[in-house]
């Protein structure tokens, strides 16, 4: 019997950034000494099932999403978890506080949360140095890379490209974060123009980087699950004639009508402003992903992200088309044994 539900009671009476921070610290530091990382391993290990994905082979299909360790300062503690692979970030390349506080909230009726906290982080070189340190064989590393908020939007090419010399050398693979809603404007790179200006940029840099290192470097693209049919096939057009190496769907939603459940009559919280995650985005996450697959066919892998709550929600993510799946708001309504409770059942 899981003890989570008692502990997250306790948990869910105090403010949830504090919360998240006080998590993150403990997980990070019990990642750090060797008895307790082995305890962890031993209780949440699943049975490898390895998959092959844009040039990599991954553990598990089951990988934690950004945003849960922005600053890389509790991966290794992380991968303790079962996680097949884990997305640092969002990290930008100066440090920045972030929006005003509150910015995070949680929705306990519809198993949610709702965030706008603007990438607030240490910055590039911090994050760098947390991933200097020895990496466990058995984690696939990805790095979620976005603008600062005081860069205008016809620099923001300079702010990834800045990312990209950075993180290439360390990471299995990069994210361009495109689709936040909580930095201002940043949503309209997904626009064609936009989109194929930085991607083109990066594609040159990315074939200038990969002779220096001697490998190859996996870019992929997170969208919104906002974005209306003409909007997505522009996106895919321009990943495909840019050579990205795959599509994260999705970010957070600011939508709150039309969800299931109504979070609108479920919770008082549903009216702050933000990105929605958790069980009212899966099925806005889920449709995202079977038009992908239609569209693109086999071709282009998926990752699967949003309101993945257990094993019911990534059976119907693999079934619609995502090759590999991330939690996040799971892992809090959850606790730590959500991936093994997904492979294992």
């Amino acid at each position: 019997m899981s003890l989570y539900p008692i502990v997250r009671e306790i948990l869910f009476r105090f403010d949830p950034e504090v919360v998240h921070k006080l998590t993150l610290n403990l997980i990070g530091l019990c990642g750090r000494v060797p008895p307790i990382a082995f305890l962890l391993r031993h209780i949440y290990s699943v049975p490898a099932q390895p998959i092959e994905c844009f040039g990599l082979t991954f553990p598990n299909r089951i990988g934690l999403a950004a945003g849960y360790d922005k600053d890389g300062t509790a991966w290794h503690g992380l991968a303790c978890l079962g996680f097949g692979h884990i997305e640092i970030g969002t990290v930008t390349p100066k440090a920045q506080p972030g929006n005003p506080k509150p910015r995070l909230f949680r929705l306990p009726e519809a198993q949610a949360l709702i965030n706008r906290m603007g990438f607030p982080g240490r910055g590039a070189e911090f994050v760098a140095r947390q991933l200097r340190r020895k990496i466990p064989a058995e984690v696939i590393l990805g790095v979620n890379l976005g603008k600062n908020k005081d860069t205008p939007l016809e620099r923001a090419a300079e702010d990834y490209l800045t990312l990209f010399d950075i993180f290439a050398p360390l990471a299995d693979y990069l994210v361009v974060n495109v689709s936040s809603p909580n930095t201002l404007g940043l949503r309209q790179l997904q626009a064609r123009q936009a989109l194929d200006e930085l991607l083109d940029k990066l594609y040159q840099r990315r074939q200038e980087t990969q002779k220096a290192l001697g490998k190859r470097v996996p870019v992929l693209v997170k969208i919104a699950p906002d974005l209306a049919d003409r909007e997505l096939d522009d996106v895919l057009e321009v990943v495909a004639l840019r050579g990205m190496d795959g599509i994260i769907a999705t970010n957070t939603t600011v939508r709150r009508q039309d969800l299931t459940p109504d979070i609108l009559k479920l919770s008082p919280n549903a009216s702050e402003s933000g990105g929605l995650s958790g069980l009212p985005l899966f099925w806005l996450s889920l449709a995202m992903v079977r038009k992908i697959r239609q569209r693109a066919g086999e071709r282009l892998p998926i990752i699967g992200v949003g309101g993945i709550m257990g094993r019911d929600q990534a059976k119907a993510m693999l079934d619609a088309g995502a090759n590999l799946l991330q939690v996040y708001t799971g892992l809090v309504y959850r606790g730590p044994g959500l991936v093994k409770e997904i492979v294992v059942g």
